[in-house]
């Protein structure tokens, strides 16, 4: 009798464990489900947008008159930005694409100021239209090439998760023909060097284009690289570090490190700069157990984390969670004016509190000390620029780069509407909206254990 009931139990245990683990798996293919198909959209989302950048400009060379020709600038500009924001999304953190990059970079802001000019008074020169048919040439090569790279990743069922594998495991993926795609993209983009931007030209460059001219300071070597690693991620002498330098894809000079975490079976990714030693960005692609650390335990360890690596007067801007990782951007804080320039991003697993993201680029592009000027407006008067159905529940005052690249301090509203929160930056200068932005929702924190 003991003995059936023994049996029994021991039985009833394999099964649940069997369960369990289904359950667990399964719930790892929905994560892994959920990230490949965000890939696969944000890539044929691009690759519309591309066709309909080239149509754009197509049309804008044959029309003549204001009234036409201003929408359809601006529509460029808005197609553009959906397209910068959807390469963004999708894993080429190694491959060259500096040049589109950049150039979609450049058409976006050339299209907003040329939609904002009064055409009346200042038509387009022929200078101008020939530059305009340059970048419809452009935009055609690359939309071919686009085209070339959908209908192999349908033919073929890629997926983008087994390419984004790939670049961690090796750094510099080799022989992969949908990545190969956006490196010829990108070379045809360099051969027009005859493009003109006009007066802004200097500051529209690609991010990796400006970290390059931000980074300065003596060259480090291979060691001195482990050192730093070492401090950043708080590994001791016994951690196993493999650092290589970066490949072509980049255009500013770093080592990338390649370093195993004696506490997980997931290794951690870095970059750190020749020239400085600046840690450029890190992240270990680790599983992440079930939430034991809430959102705002998360933001004091991310702030603790920085404080210890040195990094004064940061403060904690925008959180959210994304199943098990919270993700918090910090900007800098100059005489109690924020600094939206000066940012950086620190990734929180949410299991065990450790810190297994970071990203500075714009920090290290952008952080000095400034003089800012007191602002013309007062806050009641910026205030009467904004809608009048917004309930305010916050405000700030800081710095921020316009559609135009140029800083501008502005007052920043938190305001509700409809339920849905709102960031409205209103120039303090002259009362202008600067920025818009609906803020995302709260998180819903699954499995937390108070």
């Amino acid at each position: 009798m003991v003995k059936n009931v023994i049996i029994g139990l021991l039985s009833v245990a394999l099964i649940a464990t069997g369960y369990w683990a289904f359950q667990e798996q399964g719930q790892k293919n929905m994560v892994a489900m959920q990230a490949e198909n965000n890939y696969q959209r944000a890539f044929h989302d691009l690759t519309y947008h591309l066709d309909q950048i080239e149509d754009q400009l197509g049309a804008t060379l044959a029309m003549s008159s204001r009234n036409q020709l201003s929408p359809s600038l601006a529509e460029v500009w808005r197609v553009t930005s959906l397209a910068q924001e959807e390469m963004g999304q999708l894993p080429l953190t190694n491959v060259d694409i500096g040049k589109t990059e950049e150039f979609l970079y450049n058409l976006s802001k050339l299209a907003y100021r040329t939609s904002i000019r009064d055409l009346d008074d200042e038509p387009l020169t022929d200078k101008e239209y020939e530059n305009l048919e340059n970048l419809y040439h452009v935009s055609k090569d690359i939309r071919q090439e686009m085209r070339q790279t959908q209908a192999e990743v349908l033919a073929d069922g890629h997926r983008w998760l087994d390419i984004e594998k790939e670049m961690v495991a090796q750094y510099e993926p080799k022989d992969n023909t949908v990545l190969s795609h956006f490196e010829v993209m990108n070379k045809t983009v360099e051969g027009y060097s005859e493009l003109e931007w006009g007066p802004e030209n200097a500051s529209m460059k690609d991010l990796n284009g400006q970290l390059k001219k931000a980074l300065k300071g003596k060259r480090i070597t291979k060691e001195e690289a482990k050192d730093i690693a070492s401090k950043y991620l708080d590994f001791n002498e016994n951690a196993t570090f493999l650092v290589e330098e970066s490949g072509d894809g980049l255009e500013y000079e770093a080592y990338s490190l390649s370093i195993d975490d004696p506490h997980h079976k997931a290794n951690y990714y870095m970059d750190i700069s020749v020239h400085g030693g600046h840690p450029i960005w890190f992240m270990q692609a680790r599983d992440i157990g079930e939430v034991n650390v809430s959102l705002n335990e998360a933001s004091k360890l991310a702030q603790a984390y920085l404080e210890e690596q040195g990094f004064e007067n940061m403060q904690l801007v925008n959180s959210e969670q994304y199943d098990s990782i919270a993700m918090l951007d910090f900007v800098y804080v100059q005489d109690d004016y924020r600094i939206y320039p000066d940012s950086l991003v620190v990734e929180v697993a949410l299991d065990e509190g450790d810190i297994i993201g970071y990203e500075a680029k714009d920090y290290l592009i952008n952080h000095k000390e400034r003089e800012i000027a007191s602002p013309k407006l007062t806050k009641e008067e910026a205030m009467e620029s904004l809608n009048e159905h917004l309930e305010v529940m916050e405000d700030q005052i800081g710095l921020i780069q316009n559609d135009l690249g140029e800083e501008v301090l502005c007052y920043e509203f938190y305001a509700l509407l409809n339920d849905e929160t709102y960031r409205i930056f209103i120039n303090a200068d002259n009362g202008d909206e600067e920025k818009v932005e609906r803020m995302p929702q709260a998180e819903v924190m699954h499995n937390y254990k108070s």
